[in-house]
C-alpha cells in the first residue's frame, strides 16, 4: 500500500493496513502474556521488573560482591573463559551482538587468507537480515554457494566456480526451517573447504541446541571449524550478547576490531550475568526441549489431518532443534487473526510467533518449544489445533 493510499484512508477515517497490523501485534503480545498455556515464554516478553528479579537470583552462579566490570574485565572475562572451555577453543571474546562478532571474525580471516570473499548460503543471516553489512561495512564480498532449503553440500563447496577465503555455515539454518546436515555431511563440507585452502566459520547462533541432531557434543561440533560464534539470548534466554571463539591470536585481533566497531562497552555485567545463568540453567535442558519439540510436531501433523487440513506442512517433519516451521495455505494476516483470537477466547496460544507471507495464499510461522511446552501432551496439541482451525475462514466456524 502506498503512502498516498494510507493518507486517503486516514482522511476517510478508515484504519490503514499498517495500523491494522500494529494493532494485531499489540493484541498478539497481550494474548501471549495473558495465556494460561503457551509452548514458550520468551524472555523479551517479560517486564523490566521480571527481568531484574531474574538477575538478582544469580548469587549462586557468581560472586556479586566482586567489583563491577570495566571495559570487559571481571565477570565478562569469566564468561569468555567459560565459553572457551565449553567449546574447546583457545579463547573467546564477548561481543554485544552476533552481527558485529561475525563481521569482525570474517574480516580478520580475510586479512589472514588474503581473500575477502566469503562463501555462504543465500538464506544465511548476513544475506537476509544485515543490510549488506559484509560488503558495506567490512569490505567483504559475499558469494552464495546455494539457495536450496538445506545446508551446502560438499560437492557444491568443492565445485564452486570461484575462489573464496572463508566458508560460513549457519548451524542450524533458520530461514530454511532450522535445518541441520548429518554429522557425516557436515564433516565432508568442512573437508571440501579445507581442500580449497579456505577457513571455516560457524554461525552458531543456535549451535547449543544442535547437539541432538548431530549426535555430538558442542565441543566436537565447534572443533570442526576455525572459528565459531554463539549467541546468549536465543536458546539461553540471556539479555543479549554473543561470543566469538577460536585461536588465541584471532580472538586477540578480534578484540581490537571490536573496539574499532564500537563494541568496547563500559559496563556489561547485566548481560554477562544473564549469559552465565543461561549456560548454567538452560543449556542442560536443551536436549529435553528438542525431544519434546518432536512430540509437538507429530501431534501438529496429526491434528491438522484430523481437522481437515491435510495440506498443512510441518517442516522438518521431525524437527532438528526445538524450533521448526508450520506452513498453511492462507494469507499471513488471516492466520495471525485466527491465532490471536484462539488465544483470547481459549487462553491457549499455540502459534504465538508472527506469520510470514511465503507467496500468494501461503504463510508460515516458527514454533518454539521451551520449558512451558514440556507441560503439553500430544492430545493438548491436537485440541489446540482443532480450536485454531475452527477460527479459520471456511473451516467449520471461522468468523
Amino acid at each position: 500500500m502506498t503512502d498516498t493510499t494510507e493518507r486517503d484512508e486516514r482522511a476517510a477515517g478508515r484504519e490503514t493496513d499498517r495500523e491494522r497490523r500494529a494493532r494485531l501485534r499489540e493484541r498478539r503480545l497481550a494474548a501471549h502474556r495473558g495465556a494460561r498455556r503457551v509452548l514458550v515464554r520468551f524472555a523479551f516478553h517479560k517486564t523490566l521488573r521480571e527481568r531484574l528479579a531474574e538477575l538478582a537470583a544469580v548469587e549462586d552462579l557468581y560472586d556479586l560482591d566482586e567489583l563491577s566490570d570495566v571495559y570487559g574485565d571481571g565477570v565478562v572475562e569469566a564468561l569468555e573463559a567459560k565459553v572457551a572451555g565449553l567449546l574447546g577453543t583457545e579463547a573467546a571474546a564477548f561481543f554485544p551482538t552476533g552481527t558485529m562478532a561475525q563481521q569482525v571474525a570474517l574480516r580478520c580471516w580475510a586479512g589472514r587468507t588474503g581473500n575477502p570473499t566469503v562463501a555462504l548460503h543465500a538464506l544465511g543471516h548476513p544475506e537476509v537480515h544485515e543490510r549488506n553489512a559484509f560488503s558495506e561495512v567490512g569490505g567483504l564480498r559475499p558469494v552464495r554457494v546455494t539457495d536450496q532449503p538445506r545446508l551446502p553440500t560438499a560437492a557444491e563447496v568443492r565445485d564452486f566456480e570461484e575462489p573464496f577465503g572463508a566458508l560460513m555455515l549457519e548451524l542450524p539454518l533458520r530461514e530454511a526451517g532450522f535445518v541441520l546436515p548429518s554429522w557425516e555431511e557436515l564433516t565432508e563440507v568442512v573437508q571440501a573447504a579445507r581442500e580449497r585452502d579456505a577457513v571455516v566459520h560457524f554461525d552458531g547462533a543456535r549451535l547449543w541446541e544442535s547437539t541432538v541432531q548431530l549426535g555430538r557434543s558442542v565441543e566436537e561440533i565447534a572443533g570442526l571449524a576455525d572459528s565459531v560464534y554463539v549467541s546468549f539470548y536465543k536458546a539461553l534466554e540471556g539479555l543479549g550478547g554473543a561470543a566469538l571463539a577460536g585461536p588465541k591470536e584471532l580472538v586477540e585481533e578480534a578484540k581490537t576490531w571490536r573496539h574499532r566497531y564500537g563494541g568496547e562497552i563500559f559496563q556489561q555485567f547485566p548481560t554477562a550475568l544473564s549469559a552465565l545463568a543461561g549456560l548454567e540453567r538452560e543449556l542442560p535442558r536443551l536436549p529435553e526441549y528438542v525431544a519434546h519439540a518432536r512430540v509437538v510436531a507429530a501431534a501438529l501433523r496429526e491434528g491438522f489431518a484430523a481437522a481437515g487440513l491435510p495440506w498443512a506442512r510441518v517442516y522438518p517433519e521431525v524437527p532438528h532443534t526445538h524450533d521448526f516451521q508450520v506452513w498453511l495455505p492462507y494469507e499471513a494476516d488471516v492466520l495471525m487473526e485466527a491465532s490471536v483470537r484462539t488465544a483470547e477466547e481459549t487462553g491457549v496460544f499455540l502459534f504465538a510467533a508472527a506469520w510470514i507471507r511465503g507467496g500468494p495464499g501461503l504463510a508460515h510461522t516458527e514454533v518454539s518449544v521451551r520449558a512451558p511446552g514440556l507441560e503439553w501432551t500430544a492430545e493438548d496439541v491436537k485440541t489446540a489445533v482443532t480450536d485454531f482451525v475452527a477460527r479459520l475462514p471456511g473451516e467449520g466456524g471461522g468468523r
